[in-house]
């Protein structure tokens, strides 16, 4: 009885061995059976009924569809081997073993899960499948993560229609409106990232899973920014990150709370772009320069942690004191000048040349330039500096005064002309001007084209320098003969001229006597005896010649006054003289008679 005293699963399981054709499990209930009855012989009917009872309610009672845990008998090349304490091992494929690297995972003596798919197969091994137990238990953790609110990792495998898809173990879906608080545009660019979210659906049955990334940044935001808040005052230097980028500023995450970072407080030295200083993601120092609990708005700086640079800029930078600088803007105006990071000055157009007539800045310099220039004024209040770029080099207007005393005689081109005069250009950038009243002694000009023509190559004498206000006045009737001095010479009061009307006027009449010289008859010095018309007024025809005398010379004032009437009241007397000489009738006087005239 020795036999029936040794433990009938050792033997079971030993002989299942030996009889399994694949060297490895039993080969099922059936040879089990067939082991015992071997010992049929030495066994009681009774003690080998109670064996079998005894071997049956041993296995564990699983059923199919459970996950339970199995140990490793043995690995092949296509085959793992797992005992899960039933009546028969199970036979799992290798490849569901195999792990990143193409490795086989596992090995006699490991613990796995396992599912049980079906108790027995064809031929009587249990149903295993690894891959789904571990499904299957991620399925259970998704659900306890769905009910308890538990954060879940995945990883984003590719994006598809409406958002992405990304591997929590098994397949999720993660909507595009659930990726962050704010609208993400390139979605492939998470690809590969591994994600922080929540479970917001789940359903096993359709095999759904629905993740929200935004939620949980909600909630880890409002933890952020009540204690932001709770914080958060004017004038405190805080750490954030740079959020988002825009033409004006920058948004800079707080911790819950963004706030902004304009442009103008980025640096004290010129920014065309907040992208030139700062890229989204960067760790970044900034001050609280004001903050609406209301509204929740933070406006924030960061040049305001550093020195200002104008608080001295004085001491640095007096007035005429010679410095370089580079050029880094061009406007209609001027040119802006870096002196320094966050100091910059301005050459006004007017103070680059002291010749050139500068119609703008890019005529004399370009966006990069180094130059010279000279400080012409500081005001840190408004933040500006006045540079000359001329005053780097010596003024030809001061020199023109000993280049071209007054009285000089100049040749030049005419540059322009306008309604006044004539622009003369004397050398490179000097220009002198003739007036209109200086082009001729005798003509008058309505307009400088009369005398001259843009381009004329003219002689001019100097009449005046004005180096401060840079003004050249030059004569061209100057270096010609004086008509009117020349009149006044030969002609005095009492001489007969005759002469041409050229126009007439309310108050008289004026006349050309000489080319370029001119007189007046005045209304009162007509002769009405001739000239009258059918009303009794007097009548002059423009362009008839009549003689006359000349009454009046104002040489100083180029006035000449004319009269017909003292021309033929001197023929009257002439005649009267010569008659009373020959008649001897002296009772009635010359003077009687004008006065009887008058």
């Amino acid at each position: 009885m020795r036999k029936t005293e040794e433990d009938p699963f050792r033997m079971a399981s030993d002989n299942s061995h030996h009889n399994n054709p694949r060297g490895g499990g039993a080969t099922g209930t059936t040879e089990k059976t067939t082991v015992f009855s071997q010992q049929d012989e030495q066994v009681d009917p009774q003690e080998y009924a109670h064996l079998l009872d005894l071997y049956d309610s041993s296995f564990r009672n699983i059923a199919e569809g459970e996950v339970v845990k199995g140990t490793v008998l043995k690995v092949t090349a296509t085959e793992v081997i797992v005992d899960v304490g039933y009546k028969s091992e199970g036979i799992i494929a290798v490849d569901e073993f195999i792990d990143e690297t193409g490795q086989i995972a596992v090995q006699p003596g490991d613990i796995v899960d396992v599912l049980l798919e079906r108790t027995e197969d064809r031929e009587g091994y249990v149903v295993l499948s690894r891959e789904k137990a571990e499904k299957m238990k991620i399925w259970d953790d998704v659900e306890k993560a769905y009910a308890e609110k538990k954060v879940v990792i995945g990883r984003v495998i590719e994006r598809i229609k409406g958002g992405l898809a990304v591997d929590i173990g098994v397949r999720a879906f993660l909507p595009g409106s659930q990726i962050d608080v704010r609208p993400v545009r390139n979605l492939d660019a998470l690809r590969g990232q591994e994600l922080r979210m929540r479970v917001i659906k789940v359903n096993k049955k359709r095999g759904n899973i629905v993740l929200s990334r935004k939620v949980l940044l909600e909630e880890e935001n409002a933890e952020k920014k009540k204690h932001t808040l709770d914080t958060l005052a004017e004038g405190k230097v805080l750490h954030g990150v740079v959020k988002n980028i825009t033409d004006y500023g920058a948004f800079i995450d707080l911790g819950g709370i963004d706030g902004l970072l304009h442009i103008t407080d980025m640096s004290w030295g010129r920014v065309s772009h907040p992208s030139e200083l700062f890229k989204v993601n960067d760790d970044i120092d900034v001050i609280v320069l004001k903050y609406d609990a209301a509204t929740e708005r933070v406006s924030l700086g960061h040049k305001q942690l550093m020195n200002d640079p104008w608080s001295n800029v004085t001491d640095r930078y007096p007035v005429g004191a010679r410095l370089s600088g580079k050029v880094v803007s061009l406007t209609d105006y001027g040119a802006f000048v870096e002196l320094e990071a966050g100091v910059e000055g301005l050459i006004h157009v007017s103070e680059m040349s002291w010749s050139k007539r500068v119609k703008h800045p890019s005529k004399i310099l370009n966006v990069g330039d180094s130059v010279d220039a000279m400080v012409l004024g500081v005001d840190p209040g408004t933040r500006r500096i006045s540079l000359g770029l001329k005053q780097v080099e010596s003024n030809p207007w001061h020199e023109l005064s000993e280049k071209y005393p007054i009285g000089t005689n100049i040749t030049g081109k005419v540059r322009n002309l306008t309604e006044f005069g004539a622009f003369v250009e004397v050398e490179e950038g000097i220009d002198g001007l003739i007036h209109i009243s200086d082009m001729s002694w005798s003509k008058r000009l309505k307009h400088p084209s009369e005398a001259l023509k843009k381009g004329d190559t003219v002689e001019a004498m100097v009449l005046n320098i004005d180096a401060e206000n840079q003004r050249l006045s030059l004569g061209l009737k100057q270096l010609q003969t004086d008509v009117w001095d020349e009149f006044f010479s030969q002609h005095n009061v009492g001489d007969v001229v005759e002469g041409k009307v050229v126009r007439l006027t309310n108050f008289g009449a004026f006349v050309e006597l000489v080319e370029g010289i001119e007189g007046l008859i005045h209304v009162s010095e007509f002769d009405e005896s001739q000239h009258a018309g059918k009303d009794g007024k007097l009548e002059l025809t423009v362009g008839e010649s009549y003689q006359m005398k000349i009454i009046k010379l104002i040489p100083g004032e180029r006035k000449i006054g004319l009269s017909i009437r003292a021309l033929k009241n001197d023929e009257f007397r002439a005649d009267w003289e010569a008659y009373t000489e020959t008649t001897g009738r002296p009772e009635v006087t010359l003077g009687d008679h004008f006065k009887h005239q008058g």
